[in-house]
Formats: C-alpha cells, structure tokens, sequence
C-alpha cells in the first residue's frame, strides 16, 4: 500500500462514475462509510516504526511451477504468485490480475516496502497473456515495470482498469486499454468481466487522492464465477456483490496488512472479517491472498496466516473451503 511519491500530477475525470459519489473536493468515496482522516500523529509512528523497528521476515514455502502446468489450456487453473497477483486461466483465456514482478512496491528504487519472497511469475514463464485487470492504483498493485514487460512481450494484451485510471496508461503511451465503473462489466469471447465495488481509496501522487476508482474482478466462465477482491475493507459492498451477480465458485480474499487499526481497519480485512466475507458472499471456495510478500504493516508477517486458521477452525470452516497456498501453488477448479 506504498503510495508516496514527489512527482505526478491529479487525474482530472474525463468520464464520472454514475455510481460512485464525489465528495467536495471531487473525490470519490466508498459506498457504505465516511472516509477515516488518519492524524498526522498515526501516519508518523506508522511509517517511524515500520523503518526503525520492521516485522521479523520469515520463511515461507515456495513453489515453482512448470509451464507444463500453464500450457494445459484444457484445464481451468488458478496460480496465486504472491501478494495480489494471481494468473486466472480457463479454457477460453488467460487473464493476470494485479501483476507485480518487482522487487519493490514503490516508486523508488531504493525506497519503499521491499519484496522478500520473490515474484513466482515473471516475463521468462509468464504463459501467453489475454487480459490483466487491475484493481486500483496503488504501488502493490499497479506496478509500472511489470506493466511495460507484460505490454511488450504481449502486443495484444487488454489492460482493464477502474474508472480515471486510463490517462495513466495512455500517458505512458500503452493504449490498449479499458476502464471501468462500478458495476459495469463487458464480454471478452466467451468470458463475462464485471468491475464490482469494494471498500478502499486510491492515490499513487501527493496530488491524485482517490481520483480513480477503486474494486475487485469478477469473471465468469461457462458458469464458473471468480472474484478477485482486490484490497478491501470489510464492507456491505460483498453482500451487495452476491445479490446481484450470484455467489462466487472461488474468491480470492485479502487476509494481511491490518495493524495498526486505527489506521487500517476501514481499508483491510484482518483474517477475522476475510472469513466474514467468505460467509457473506456464500462463496464455495476462497484462497487468502495479500499476505507473506511486502511487509507493509506492524502485525508479524505470518501472524495473517496463524489468524485466519484460528477464526476458520472456530468457524467449522475446512481448509479446504478457505485455502492458503503456497506461493506460486496452483490449483485446478472443477469443470
């Protein structure tokens, strides 16, 4: 969630939302709270701690995955590469969401929360990419390297992005590009795409405060239904989401980034209120995501993982139904 940066200028709003609000400074807003002004007091422990006194790193499972596995266009895969980023594939196409292959999250590079498991995927066994869709612009989540490589490599590729976001390709002259509102959505062959609301905020400048969407991915596929939550808070957008598109197959739902908060808690689910959301949508299946990749918080970087397997077994919730992969585990999701 690294959003610092000393240059860029605000993103003016060539098309308004005709769901989100704007608020008097022409920002949008969430859907169901009031934005939480964190005090300067908060914001300066936050960062003093996160330098002076960092979580503990720790050693977590990796997995290597051949392209064998990728190149199975039959099959209906899911590989989750850590942090945000997942490689959806279904017979039909091949779509990345929010791909990160660098080693910070940050606009420097020698500033900012630093990678300390490094990205599964990247431009030697990225397989042949169709879509990346792009939850918000944040620097965990929009990264601009990884962005040029994936443009590169595939001419073609489609760039889907939340409502205000696409001046910032274009500006970078990477055209092929798509933007949306919450709710709106499109059909790419035989794959439906919708563009949902979830409770978060956007900035990337010292200027452009929460001047494009923000949102999670829905995809559809011969009636199998995928939802990427992209960053959220713990919101009555997810019951919003099952009422009017269904109950997900599989959810890919943040679990980590949550301490301090006071400063966290309107803007990311601790793994208590990620099995809530699992509940609220009725989903059959959910992987955790958001977790074990950047140290963007205070609370201990495999504390999320320790959390969400206490709340679940409290739940009567198998691991089965709540996954917690191994970076760069795929999993195959019944036809």
């Amino acid at each position: 969630m690294f959003i610092f940066s000393v240059s860029g200028c605000s993103i003016s709003h060539d098309r308004l939302s005709s769901v989100a609000k704007l608020n008097e400074n022409n920002q949008y807003v969430n859907n169901y709270i009031d934005e939480y002004k964190v005090s300067k007091k908060i914001i300066f422990n936050f960062f003093w701690k996160n330098i002076f006194n960092p979580s503990e790193k720790k050693n977590f499972k990796v997995v290597s995955p051949s392209k064998k596995i990728f190149q199975q266009k039959k099959k209906h895969l899911l590989t989750w590469s850590g942090h945000s980023t997942f490689l959806y594939q279904n017979t039909d196409i091949n779509i990345l969401v929010d791909p990160h292959f660098t080693s910070r999250a940050s606009p420097f590079k020698f500033l900012g929360p630093k990678r300390f498991i490094q990205s599964v995927l990247n431009e030697q066994n990225i397989p042949e990419i169709d879509i990346v869709a792009i939850s918000h612009n944040h620097y965990d989540h929009l990264d601009l390297k990884t962005i040029k490589v994936l443009n590169k490599k595939f001419p073609n590729i489609l760039f889907l992005v939340p409502l205000g976001l696409k001046k910032w390709f274009l500006k970078r002259k990477i055209t092929n590009v798509k933007e949306f509102d919450w709710w709106e959505g499109f059909q790419f062959k035989e794959t439906k795409i919708n563009f949902v609301p979830v409770q978060h905020w956007s900035k990337r400048t010292l200027f452009d405060r929460n001047k494009s969407l923000w949102g999670g991915w829905w995809f559809e596929y011969k009636q199998k239904k995928f939802l990427h939550l992209g960053d959220t808070g713990y919101t009555k957008d997810f019951l919003d989401i099952k009422k009017k598109l269904g109950s997900p197959d599989i959810v890919a739902i943040p679990i980590g980034s949550y301490e301090p908060r006071n400063m966290m808690k309107n803007s990311h689910l601790n793994p208590k209120e990620a099995v809530q959301t699992f509940t609220d949508l009725d989903a059959k299946m959910a992987v955790a995501m958001h977790w074990g990749t950047f140290i963007l918080s205070h609370e201990p970087v495999d504390e999320p993982v320790r959390k969400l397997k206490e709340s679940l077994k409290k739940n009567k919730i198998s691991n089965q139904e709540f996954r917690i992969l191994k970076h760069g585990e795929t999993i195959f999701l019944e036809e």
